[in-house]
């Protein structure tokens, strides 16, 4: 990557222009981090990009971004820039192309505001970034306000690198954020999502959570989650501080199996009862759905998130079920996710690590055994004439669970069973 890089900065520069790194690569080369990319910043404008690389295309001419592909790897070339009025909360009117000083001051925070010169290993410092970066800390660039309203985004951006580089936030910009924090449903939610599932399922979900409570933006995007904080948890102290231990013990995180561990008490009250208990059904289904589609969730994504929260109270029943109904349980196709998420929950304090041990051995059992297919379907009750609705889950479950336990064991019998008990209706 670096070396197709630097080939792009040599032949911007024998074409007679500037070119540096940029950016987030020079952030995460002074931190001896592996970068994901890295864009590269020139003097040269955006048709002088195009002919001195014939196969580019142009991304964001308007913002003279071109895309370069050099030994089968695409890099973004930004011509250096000053950015007109911000109109939108997000991006600006215009912008003036202009020099390498300008560029780095239209920036959002300093660890983002540097230039290297891969030709000479020069660091280039407008604007105290390599300082920040010692002190490991998120500033922004000159007035945090003016910043923040620019683009509203940043408020997020700011508590995610402070996250997943391990940085804190400096007090004025710090305070910034919480001053605008209630403006930040000024941006699509699409872009709020993203920003919400870098820091979930990023280097520190648990102090994320503890920084979008703190600055206020947890109450503006989910307040479902910030009301957390009034219902007590007895070993986390509330179901919040919870939700943030559960969260920094996932393994494997997933956007979706991060929001079922942050969803997953949404509703609870002063009232609420410990895990595994009745009560947590259709009601907080209904509203992590609302919530995931406020989110901009895909279909599938929802359903997985309401799902994993809908079951994970049944895995605390494990002691008292019966062979059936943990064996349905084994079956489920996320049953991984599921028993991540029980494990996290596990070792912040709810249930007890035995309980996580059972359903791995009980998960072992069940895929040690025969494989089942199911006996009936629904096109059987259908022709039983029974109307499609919510009743054909239970019955089918009570079907799946019997045949687990071994009572049924043929489709016949499995009909038989139906029409004796359903025949009539």
């Amino acid at each position: 990557m670096i070396r197709a890089a630097r080939r792009i900065v040599d032949r911007l520069r024998l074409g007679g222009y500037e070119a540096y790194f940029a950016g987030g690569w020079v952030r995460d080369f002074l931190l001896r981090r592996r970068p994901r990319d890295i864009d590269i910043a020139t003097s040269a404008p955006p048709d002088e990009v195009r002919r001195l690389f014939p196969r580019s295309r142009a991304i964001g001419a308007h913002f003279g971004v071109v895309q370069v592909s050099m030994y089968g790897r695409a890099f973004e070339v930004a011509t250096f820039r000053s950015d007109r009025e911000y109109v939108d909360g997000r991006r600006p009117s215009s912008v003036v192309f202009s020099g390498p000083a300008e560029d780095a001051r239209r920036r959002d925070f300093t660890i983002n505001g540097l230039f290297y010169d891969p030709t000479g290993g020069r660091l280039i410092d407008y604007v105290g970034g390599r300082e920040d970066i010692e002190r490991r800390l998120v500033r922004t660039i000159g007035d945090p306000r003016e910043r923040f309203r620019e683009d509203k985004l940043r408020l997020l951006r700011a508590l995610r690198f402070a996250c997943g580089l391990g940085f804190d936030i400096a007090p004025e910009t710090w305070d910034a954020i919480g001053t605008l924090a209630p403006r930040i449903t000024e941006v699509s939610w699409e872009r709020i999502r993203g920003e919400l599932e870098e820091i979930f399922t990023g280097r520190d979900p648990g102090r994320g959570l503890e920084l979008l409570h703190r600055s206020r933006l947890l109450a503006e995007l989910l307040p479902e989650v910030a009301i957390l904080e009034q219902a007590p948890h007895p070993r986390s102290g509330d179901l919040l501080a919870h939700a943030s231990a559960v969260l920094s013990r996932l393994r494997g995180r997933s956007p979706v199996l991060a929001f079922a561990a942050l969803l997953k008490d949404v509703g609870a009250g002063p009232g609420h009862r410990a895990e595994g208990t009745e009560g947590r059904g259709a009601q907080r289904g209904e509203t992590v759905e609302r919530i995931c589609r406020r989110l901009k969730m895909s279909n599938g994504d929802i359903r997985a998130v309401r799902g994993l929260v809908q079951t994970h109270p049944e895995f605390f029943r494990l002691p008292e079920m019966s062979r059936g109904e943990w064996m349905r349980m084994a079956a489920l196709p996320d049953i991984e996710d599921h028993l991540r998420l029980l494990g996290a929950a596990v070792a912040a304090g709810s249930g007890t690590p035995s309980l996580h041990a059972g359903w791995r051995r009980r998960l072992r059992e069940f895929r040690d055994s025969p494989p089942l297919r199911p006996l009936i379907d629904g096109s059987d009750l259908v022709a039983l004439g029974l109307e499609p609705g919510p009743a054909f889950r239970e019955i089918l479950d009570t079907v799946r669970n019997l045949q687990f336990e071994g009572a049924l064991s043929t489709r016949e019998e499995a009909l038989r069973y139906l029409r004796e008990r359903h025949g009539d209706t």
